[in-house]
């Protein structure tokens, strides 16, 4: 399985959903940075299961035990490990999906991989579950990117037919980004929660999901940060985005409304500003030729609705080769998107940090 990432900040995420443990081990991170655990532990919370009504029931503290890499917090060179137990698990609520996979997820292409020998309880390795590892490392990462001044946030773009407000792709700041995190559902208009709450809920009470998108922006960035081609920020960007379980899509600045514009429309005109060079429009999303502009780094991710539904479905069932009605059982979230944002947040960290030590080892 291909579960790690990165070039200069690497790491590998471990465990399934149902497992004694998932974990993460960190390689790359220099020595000498003080890890604020506290404040690692409020951005572990933005996404842990249990915490609201339109999140799974799944009762889990994620509170990370790390066991190597730290020395009174600080790093000390050495790999960084850190796992998560899982506490509340219901193995007996996926026995069936061998036989009969889920419409929408990865049970049936599982089987097919790894021929039956895969651990289907809870969505084994292919659960959400793992983005808790994710988010230890993404939340290291934003603590070291905030003491090079480099700010990292998102907020809920839609759920279902809701929208927020966008970010300004010109002017978006560190004050707004900093104003979100500490929201029961990150919005930059607080008055939309409401909408999109009862949206959720209306879905989950028809036994049915919602998907949605995220909008994330980076301040603070370096103009020159990333390469061309395959080593771009879009590309490392969007690998460790698609990490994410549920992400259906990526765009970066204008994106796909850019096939709708001219090119005297889509060009952003170049200004002096502060003694810096800036664009008067960002259509291109703080990044030209994969490499950043010093614009703010602007991206929207696209999530699916969560598969597993309490509707009937038509499925097949593998040993008697035939078409089957199934109704899933378990614990699942009716919208993933609140509790994606903080998954999002931290693959762009990792990425931005990972291209971070590329420039400065080049130097």
């Amino acid at each position: 399985m291909s579960s790690f990432y990165g070039e200069n900040l690497r790491f590998t995420i471990f465990g399934q959903s149902h497992s004694p443990a998932i974990g993460v081990t960190i390689e790359g991170i220099p020595a000498g940075h003080h890890i604020q655990f506290e404040e690692l532990q409020k951005f572990l919370n933005r996404r842990a299961p249990g915490r609201s009504p339109t999140a799974t029931a799944r009762q889990e503290a994620d509170v990370p035990s790390f066991v190597s890499g730290l020395v009174n917090g600080i790093t000390c060179g050495a790999p960084i490990t850190a796992i998560i137990e899982n506490t509340d698990v219901r193995t007996q609520d996926y026995q069936s999906l061998k036989d009969s996979p889920r419409p929408g997820h990865a049970d049936f292409t599982s089987q097919m991989k790894f021929h039956g020998y895969q651990d289907p309880t809870g969505g084994g390795h292919f659960s959400g579950r793992l983005t808790a590892p994710l988010c230890i490392v993404g939340g290291i990462c934003l603590q070291l990117l905030r003491s090079e001044g480099i700010c990292v946030a998102a907020h809920i773009q839609s759920i279902g037919p809701v929208q927020d407000s966008t970010f300004d792709p010109v002017s978006v700041d560190a004050a707004l980004l900093d104003s979100i995190p500490g929201k029961a559902m990150a919005l930059i208009d607080d008055s939309r929660a409401a909408h999109m709450e009862q949206a959720i809920l209306e879905a989950k009470s028809n036994g049915d999901s919602l998907g949605g998108i995220i909008e994330c922006a980076v301040v603070g960035l370096p103009a020159g940060l990333g390469d061309p081609m395959f080593a771009g920020m879009e590309n490392r960007i969007s690998q460790a985005v698609f990490g994410i379980p549920a992400v259906r899509g990526i765009e970066f600045g204008t994106g796909f409304a850019a096939a709708q514009m001219l090119g005297s429309e889509h060009n952003d005109p170049y200004d002096w500003k502060h003694g810096q060079v800036r664009t008067r429009t960002n259509h291109h999303g703080g990044i030209l030729g994969g490499i950043t502009s010093g614009m703010p780094l602007i991206f929207r991710t696209a999530l699916k609705p969560t598969p597993s539904i309490a509707k009937v479905q038509e499925s097949v069932s593998l040993r008697q080769k035939q078409g089957i009605s199934i109704q899933i059982q378990g614990r699942h979230d009716p919208c993933i998107v609140p509790r994606a944002v903080p998954c999002v947040e931290a693959a762009a960290a990792v990425a931005i940090y990972d291209a971070l030590l590329q420039r400065r080892k080049e130097g």
